[in-house]
């Protein structure tokens, strides 16, 4: 998780940077929570005590709220007061998907000048993910460190191991399934093209 202040060691966590973004979000767009329920597909009551920090959403919800916005996942949760980040593993709050064997910890969130954001994946024996499509022109770059794990890009699909890398654009469906006893631990990266 970034750090808010390195010198005074104040940290916001990635549910504070997401509730004070989405409530921005909407507040520049003039949207009431109603609004914001009809373009994210999110209930407008799950909203409201996202926005307050009150719950720490799924992936899926997450991307939903992205998606219906129409802006990158991770600004979601950006911390966008910082120029200089460590981020430390303690402080990483991690999203859960598929009984909590598809672990995201969201590592650098996305960035204006780059056009990216990194995630580490964690897939426990048996888990997977189905994801749906990013926007347009969203391109993902992965490499796995441990385990085996089957990627799926529309109708293509490869088997990875260990040291094993695979990019693919990733705004089509897609899917990440762990086919081995071990734990699959890989390192994701987005890349938003310009259109």
């Amino acid at each position: 998780m970034p750090e808010q202040d390195i010198a005074e060691g104040s940290f916001m966590t990635i549910q504070d940077n997401l509730a004070e973004n989405l409530k921005n979000i909407r507040a520049k767009r003039h949207l009431t929570l109603e609004e914001a329920s009809k373009l994210t597909g999110v209930s407008r009551s799950m909203l409201s005590a996202i926005e307050k920090g009150d719950v720490n959403p799924t992936i899926s919800v997450i991307w939903k709220i992205a998606n219906g916005y129409k802006v990158k996942f991770s600004s979601l949760m950006e911390d966008k007061k910082q120029t200089y980040n460590v981020v430390r593993v303690e402080d990483i709050k991690p999203l859960t998907e598929g009984d909590g064997r598809y672990v995201n910890y969201p590592v650098f969130p996305f960035d204006e000048k780059t056009l990216f954001e990194t995630y580490r994946i964690r897939i426990d024996r048996g888990g997977h993910l189905e994801a749906k499509p990013h926007m347009p022109g969203t391109e993902e770059y992965i490499t796995v460190f441990s385990g085996k794990v089957r990627i799926t890009a529309g109708e293509e699909g490869a088997d990875l191991s260990e040291g094993d890398s695979i990019h693919f654009l990733a705004d089509m469906p897609h899917s990440y399934r762990n086919i081995g006893d071990d734990t699959v631990w890989l390192s994701m990266i987005l890349y938003y093209r310009p259109l």
